[in-house]
C-alpha cells in the first residue's frame, strides 16, 4: 500500500485526525516510552500537522514547529510512527517530507530538532548536525540538532 501524506494548521484539523494524532503520540510517547509527561504543551495550535497514512491508519506524524516557538529556528517535533508500521521506512520519508513541508511553509532556513540520543545516526543520515550538550527530558537522553538547506 502507497502510504499519503497530509498536511494541515491546528484549525484546519477534523476531530478525527486531532484525536488519531493524540492517540499516537499517547501511545509511543507516554505508554510505550513509559513516560509521563504532559504531551499537549498549548505549541499545537500555532503549529502544522504532518500526517503520514497507510489507508485508514495514521502511521506517523510530526509536528512543525514556526520560527520562534520552541526556537530561533523552525522546528519538527514529535516525530513519532506506529509500532505497528515500523520497518517500512516510515521514519526516513516522514523526516524528509517535513523538511520540505517546512521550507514549503515557513520559508528556507535551518530547521532544529531535540532528538533523543538513539536517533543521533538516523538523523544525522539525513543532514542534521548536533549541537550542544546532551539533556535530560522526561527521563530521556535528548540532543539539540540542526538542519541546513
Amino acid at each position: 500500500m502507497n502510504p499519503t501524506f497530509t498536511v494541515k494548521s491546528f484549525s484546519e484539523l477534523t476531530n478525527v485526525e486531532l484525536y488519531e494524532i493524540l492517540r499516537l503520540r499517547s501511545e509511543v510517547f507516554v505508554v510505550e516510552q513509559n513516560c509521563a509527561f504532559l504531551d499537549q504543551d498549548n505549541k499545537d495550535q500555532k503549529c502544522y500537522h504532518l500526517m503520514l497514512w497507510e489507508g485508514e491508519k495514521l502511521v506517523g506524524y510530526t509536528r512543525l514547529v514556526p520560527v520562534g516557538l520552541s526556537y530561533v529556528e523552525m522546528a519538527i517535533g514529535r516525530v513519532v510512527t506506529s509500532p505497528a508500521a515500523r520497518g517500512k521506512g516510515y521514519g526516513r520519508i516522514l523526516m524528509e517530507r517535513s523538511i520540505m513541508e517546512c521550507q514549503a511553509i515557513f520559508g528556507i532556513g535551518p530547521i532544529r530538532i531535540g532528538a533523543q540520543t538513539y536517533a543521533l545516526g538516523f538523523y544525522a543520515s539525513l543532514g542534521f548536525v548536533a549541537e550542544g550538550d546532551t539533556y535530560d527530558e522526561d527521563g530521556i537522553e535528548h540532543i539539540e540538532m540542526v538542519w541546513k538547506p
